[in-house]
């Protein structure tokens, strides 16, 4: 197995989340600023592992397996102590509607992977926008505090809104990409 800087930028983001927990819990009043940093700097390694596997043609199976593995299980904890600290009913669904659409499209990917048509089902122009406004939501959400008089947990609330919208709106793209098939595999069983 290779190791490339993409995946261990991607092995970076998987450190962090523990980082992220035991950020969370100290009992200091700077750690809502830390835990945002942490967030935010994954947010970026996710960026930038990319962009360097694209740019400097980095690619391998592992980093390939384990980016969106490393990016699920990063917003996962995330939503899941945003929810602990703030547990509203409004708070859980967005964070249920966001983690069960990460299982579905997962589980729909891999599922097509095995029918050989997982290009049906790549990566789509929403599914980025969707998760830009994820993850800058998510680091407003770990921030909690105003800034530069700006209600900046209130701008999360929404933005987490939003990102779950733009989930489902991605999640019924990549559902409706992948329909044909899902329609061809039963009427084939029948």
């Amino acid at each position: 197995m290779r190791l490339t800087v993409p995946t261990l930028l991607t092995l970076l983001r998987i450190v962090l989340i523990p980082v992220l927990v035991l950020v969370v819990y100290l009992p200091y009043k700077w750690t809502n600023f830390a835990a945002a940093a942490v967030f935010a700097l994954a947010s970026v390694t996710d960026w930038l592992d990319g962009w360097i596997a694209r740019r400097f043609n980095q690619y391998s199976a592992f980093g390939a397996f384990l980016d969106p593995v490393a990016d699920k299980l990063m917003v996962a904890v995330a939503l899941l102590l945003i929810v602990q600290q703030h547990p509203t009913k409004w708070m859980a669904l967005w964070a249920a509607v966001i983690v069960g659409r990460e299982i579905a499209v997962s589980a729909l990917r891999e599922w097509m992977a095995e029918l050989g048509q997982r290009a049906k089902v790549k990566v789509a122009t929403i599914g980025k926008i969707k998760t830009i406004v994820q993850m800058v939501a998510l680091v407003c959400l770990l921030y909690r505090e105003p800034f530069a008089n700006l209600p900046v947990f209130y701008i999360g609330e929404w933005l987490l809104a939003g990102a779950a919208l733009l989930t489902l709106w991605s999640g019924f793209a990549y559902l409706y990409a992948a329909w044909p098939t899902l329609r061809a595999e039963r009427a084939s069983a029948e």
